[in-house]
């Protein structure tokens, strides 16, 4: 079996650099040792990111605690939205969950980013198979992953998805096994009662 935590970044600065450059708030800061301290006892083999700076920083503080380099996997990369500005992201954000081959001019649509990150993931499969693997990734990429294996997942849950927050997915080879949704502050909670 091959077990793959993928970690949605935690909150990033959007007034700071270009999407690819957002460092992570000092919220996002605070929050990186809850992902630390959940990956600590899953045997992690490797740990791999996004090359977005947000996703990166997010599992970097796991990775050095653990002695293991990160590999940067460029096709992890969250969505490219377009050339210009979006005012009102909740609304274009719905509208590509509800058409995915929707995208503004010189962006990406949904089908294109899932394409991507799906074959990013077989790639990986067969690469580290039988291993236990950390993926910093981005909300809407991992959406996209999930929705190629279990088609339930909704526009909701993407807008209700925390920053951290974890996607543990079991694969048996490439065949996908299970999902388990884990909301990090919530199990902050419950660990310090």
């Amino acid at each position: 079996m091959t077990t793959i935590y993928f970690v949605r970044h935690a909150t990033p600065d959007r007034t700071i650099g270009v999407d690819a450059t957002h460092p992570l708030t000092e919220k996002g800061q605070q929050d990186v040792p809850l992902v630390t301290k959940f990956l600590c006892d899953k045997k992690i083999d490797t740990v791999l990111s996004s090359p977005f700076r947000r996703s990166y920083d997010t599992v970097a503080g796991f990775a050095k605690t653990a002695g293991l380099p990160i590999e940067v996997i460029d096709d992890f990369r969250e969505r490219h939205v377009g050339n210009e500005w979006v005012e009102d992201f909740h609304s274009y954000a719905k509208k590509c969950f509800g058409d995915f081959s929707y995208k503004l001019p010189g962006g990406e649509c949904h089908s294109e980013v899932q394409t991507r990150n799906v074959a990013a993931l077989a790639d990986v499969l067969a690469r580290y198979n039988g291993k236990n693997i950390a993926v910093g990734t981005h909300g809407t990429a991992l959406s996209l992953i999930i929705l190629h294996y279990d088609d339930t997942y909704t526009f909701d849950e993407w807008l209700a998805m925390p920053m951290p927050w974890v996607a543990k997915m079991t694969f048996d080879g490439d065949k996908f096994i299970a999902i388990e949704k884990i909301d990090l502050f919530q199990l902050n909670e419950v660990n310090n009662v």
